[in-house]
């Protein structure tokens, strides 16, 4: 299902492509613009990942370098049964994460340095359980591939203002016509990206949920991300909007309301779907129905069966306030 849904979108983005060539240059125009976007599809489908960690700066960590943040998201991947992921750390003041790549085997899953010292390690793993889910239900091929043609998209439609259509055309529009395409197409771009991300994102929360064992450490991390993302700017996501989706929280200045336009449905929504599976988990309902999922409900680093208390000191989100030496998780 996941692989007929991004051929779909695939197959809407090459449409627009044509469309918008077929403004620029008519007949000729529209099978240029096919060929662009029969080659952006390859190359995104090989390379956005990479493209879009490269946007926002992101550094590969590992174990020697982050081992406490690794750990962690190496111990969730073993729950989720997924092959280990790139961790990759970005430097960036808004707490915020997302995962890429076209499949679990070439996943990457990426948090800022602001998520790993404003949250605490409960809620870091939340966050990184949900990064996990996307991984797992391959929306990262979703992700990427829709916000590589969509920025291509906008970007193929400023081409057509700047070159005011095809002047001796005989496609019957002219420049109203190319007016109208440059105005619908990245409006028609969104709105396919924004009527997958919707469900996407409540599936994510479900699973991320099951996977690392509590719902609520996912709705708490979600209420101080959204808090803070509106508060702190994110400048290479205010450059790259198309890549806005794929973060946990939209990463873009200034408030979205939960309709068709949204990047994300709505925070105080998926908090209270949180809430409910928390409920239905805590009096005997499912968790994650998998083999790795056998550790203890406390979470994937609870020893012995004892879970780490929720609560942490402010300033340090992994709970060693007194060691001021240490640089933290993320190297």
């Amino acid at each position: 299902m996941n692989y007929f849904r991004t051929a779909i979108l695939l197959a809407g983005m090459t449409a627009l492509f044509m469309g918008v060539g077929f403004m620029i240059g008519g007949q000729g125009g529209m099978m240029i613009a096919l060929m662009v976007a029969a080659g952006m599809n390859v190359f995104s489908y090989w390379n956005s990942d990479r493209m879009v960690l490269s946007m926002y700066g992101a550094r590969e960590v590992d174990r020697a370098s982050a081992p406490e943040f690794y750990g962690m998201v190496e111990e969730l991947a073993a729950r989720a049964q997924l092959p280990m992921p790139r961790v990759y750390l970005m430097d960036n003041p808004q707490p915020n994460a997302f995962a890429t790549g076209r499949n679990p085997q070439n996943a990457a899953v990426a948090a800022t340095t602001g998520l790993l010292h404003s949250l605490s390690r409960e809620e870091v793993a939340g966050v990184m359980a949900h990064e996990l889910a996307h991984v797992k239900n391959f929306d990262t091929l979703t992700m990427t591939i829709t916000a590589t043609l969509a920025g291509a998209i906008s970007m193929l439609a400023n081409f057509a203002m700047f070159f005011g259509g095809n002047r001796n055309n005989t496609n019957g529009f002219g420049i109203i016509g190319t007016i109208a395409m440059v105005i619908l197409a990245p409006l028609a771009a969104m709105v396919v990206q924004m009527a997958v991300s919707r469900s996407r994102e409540y599936e994510a929360d479900k699973l991320g949920a099951q996977i690392c064992g509590q719902p609520m450490w996912l709705a708490s991390a979600l209420a101080k991300i959204s808090n803070a993302a509106h508060a702190v700017p994110n400048m290479p996501a205010e450059h790259n909007p198309a890549t806005a989706h794929m973060f946990i929280i939209n990463p873009l200045s200034g408030e979205r309301m939960d309709n068709l336009f949204s990047t994300h449905p709505a925070t105080e929504n998926r908090i209270a779907a949180l809430q409910a599976l928390a409920q239905q988990m805590g009096s005997g309902g499912y968790g994650y129905d998998n083999a790795a999922a056998s550790a203890p409900q406390g979470g994937p680093w609870a020893r012995g069966g004892a879970s780490r208390p929720a609560s942490r000191p402010t300033g340090n989100p992994w709970g060693r306030s007194g060691d001021r030496d240490r640089r933290g998780p993320w190297g």
